[in-house]
C-alpha cells in the first residue's frame, strides 16, 4: 500500500524513510543569552493517505524527530507531527507539535515537482498559525515560524528555520534558527 501511497506524496515523496544528520546548529537563548548548539538528529517519515476532507484529498507523512546535542545521550529537542500534500492546491503543510506545549501548522505553495519550498506560519492566524502554552505566550511568544528545505539530487536533505519569539522583558523579537542536512540513515 506505502508505494501506491508515496505515488501521490508529490514534492514529499523523497522524504520517505528514516534520516540523521549530525551537522545541525541551533541558535537559542539559554539563561538571557544567545547560545549555539551544535546537535545531531534523527527524523522519520512514515506515508500516510488519502486524507479526505469533503472534496480536498490529502496524502503526506506522518513524522518524528528528536535532536541531541553533540556528545550528548539525552535529547534536548522533541518532535512529532504530519508532513501533507495538497495537490489540488498545490501546497505542502506541516502541522507538528513540540512537548513545551507549542503548536504549529505552517503552511506554503508548492509545485508537484518541487526540490524545494518555503512554508511559513503566524500567531494569529486562522490557517496557517501557532497556539503555545499560556507561560510561553506570556513570556516566550512564538510570533512567526520560517521553514526552508531543499531535497538534494544526490539525496539528503537541507533545511533552515527561524522562529521567531517575543521576549517581553527584552521587548524584543529573538531569532530561534535551526538548521541542518540529513541523509538516509
Amino acid at each position: 500500500m506505502s508505494d501506491e501511497i508515496i505515488q501521490h506524496l508529490g514534492p514529499l515523496a523523497p522524504l520517505v524513510g528514516t534520516w540523521k544528520g549530525d551537522q545541525g546548529i541551533d541558535i537559542s537563548r539559554i539563561h538571557g543569552q544567545e547560545t549555539e548548539t551544535r546537535f545531531r538528529e534523527r527524523s522519520s517519515f512514515e506515508p500516510l493517505g488519502p486524507v479526505t476532507n469533503g472534496p480536498q484529498v490529502l496524502y503526506g507523512l506522518r513524522y518524528a524527530t528528536t535532536a541531541w546535542r553533540l556528545e550528548e545521550d539525552e535529547p534536548f529537542h522533541e518532535e512529532v507531527g504530519y508532513w501533507l500534500w495538497d495537490q489540488g492546491n498545490q501546497q505542502v503543510m506541516r502541522c507538528f507539535m513540540v512537548p513545551r506545549g507549542v503548536l504549529i501548522n505552517a503552511g506554503g505553495d508548492v509545485g508537484e515537482q518541487a526540490r524545494g519550498f518555503h512554508l511559513e506560519a503566524e500567531v494569529g492566524s486562522e490557517t496557517y498559525g501557532i497556539l503555545s502554552n499560556r507561560y510561553l505566550d506570556e513570556s516566550y511568544k512564538t510570533m512567526k515560524y520560517l521553514l526552508d528545505l531543499e531535497i538534494h539530487e544526490e539525496g539528503g536533505f537541507s533545511y533552515q528555520e527561524d522562529t521567531q519569539v517575543w521576549i517581553p522583558i527584552n521587548q524584543a523579537i529573538f531569532h530561534h534558527t535551526d538548521r541542518n542536512t540529513l541523509t538516509k540513515a
